[in-house]
C-alpha cells in the first residue's frame, strides 16, 4: 500500500483535527498532494506548513464554502482522487425529550447535511477525471443506539444511509463510496468527553478489546480504504471499534 498514494491528490474536511489530520500525516508520508479544509484555517495552515501540504478554508455548514474549498483543490491539483468527510460535531449529553433543539439542528446540518454537501461537489471534481474513492466519517453510533447523543446517533444513521445510497448510484461511473464507523477513539471529540467528566476507564470498559482506539489507527484504514486493495469495497459501513458493533 505505500506506493499507491504518490502523486494522488486528496481533499479533507476536518482535516485540522483529530481522524482527519492523522489521514494527512498518512497521505502526506505515503507520497499524496493533500489540501487540509478546515472551519478552523489557522489549524489547517499551521498543519499544511509542517506537512508540505495545502490549506483552505472549509466550513461544510455551507455550501458555498465547501464548494469553493473544491474547486481551489482542482484549480491548484487538476483533478480530485481522494475525498475524506471527517467533519463533525458531537453535540451535548442528554436524553431525547430534553435535547435541546437548537443543538439538535446543528449536530444535524454539521454530521449529515456537511457530508451530503461535501460530496455534491467532490463526486462531479471526481467524475471530471474518471473517478475517485470517497471515504465519510460515521461512527459505531451510526450502527445501534448511543444513549444521551440522539442528535449524533442519528446523524451518523444518516451517513451510513447516504453513503450507501451515493455509492448505488456512482460505482459505475468510477466514483467509490463507503464510510468508516469508528469506535471510541482518542480525538478532540472523545477528549471533550474525557474532560466533562467521563472517565477514561468507564469508556475502556465497554470495548470489548479493553481500550478505545487512536486516530492513526483510523487513518490506517481510511488509507486502505482509499487503496487498490479495497477495489471491491462499495458502500460498505466499515467498524474499526474494538469490538463495540459485535456485542
Amino acid at each position: 500500500m505505500n506506493n499507491d498514494f504518490a502523486g494522488r491528490i486528496a481533499f479533507i474536511t476536518g482535516g485540522a483535527s483529530g481522524i482527519g489530520a492523522a489521514t494527512a500525516r498518512a497521505l502526506t508520508a505515503r507520497g499524496a498532494q493533500v489540501v487540509i479544509g478546515d472551519v478552523q484555517y489557522d489549524a489547517a495552515v499551521s498543519l499544511a506548513t509542517e506537512l508540505g501540504a495545502a490549506a483552505v478554508t472549509c466550513d461544510v455548514r455551507h455550501d458555498a464554502s465547501v464548494a469553493a474549498a473544491i474547486a481551489a483543490t482542482v484549480q491548484r491539483h487538476g483533478r480530485l482522487d481522494f475525498a475524506l468527510n471527517a467533519a463533525g460535531i458531537g453535540g451535548v449529553q442528554e436524553k431525547t425529550a430534553e435535547y435541546p433543539a437548537e443543538i439538535w439542528d446543528i449536530v444535524i446540518d454539521v454530521n449529515l447535511t456537511g457530508v451530503y454537501r461535501s460530496m455534491r461537489h467532490e463526486i462531479p471534481a471526481m467524475l471530471m477525471s474518471g473517478g475517485g474513492v470517497i471515504v465519510n466519517i460515521a461512527s459505531v453510533a451510526g450502527l445501534s443506539g448511543f444513549p444521551r447523543h440522539a442528535a449524533y446517533a442519528a446523524s451518523k444513521h444518516g451517513v451510513v444511509g447516504l453513503t450507501r445510497t451515493a455509492a448505488l448510484e456512482y460505482g459505475k461511473k468510477g466514483v467509490r463510496i463507503n464510510a468508516l464507523c469508528p469506535g471510541f477513539t482518542m480525538t478532540p471529540m472523545v477528549q471533550r468527553m474525557i474532560d466533562h467528566g467521563t472517565p477514561l476507564a468507564r469508556l475502556e470498559e465497554r470495548v470489548p478489546a479493553g481500550r478505545i482506539g487512536t486516530a492513526e489507527e483510523m487513518a490506517e484504514t481510511v488509507l486502505y480504504m482509499f487503496s487498490p486493495a479495497s477495489d471491491f469495497m462499495h458502500g460498505h459501513a466499515l467498524a474499526v471499534d474494538g469490538g463495540l458493533a459485535a456485542e
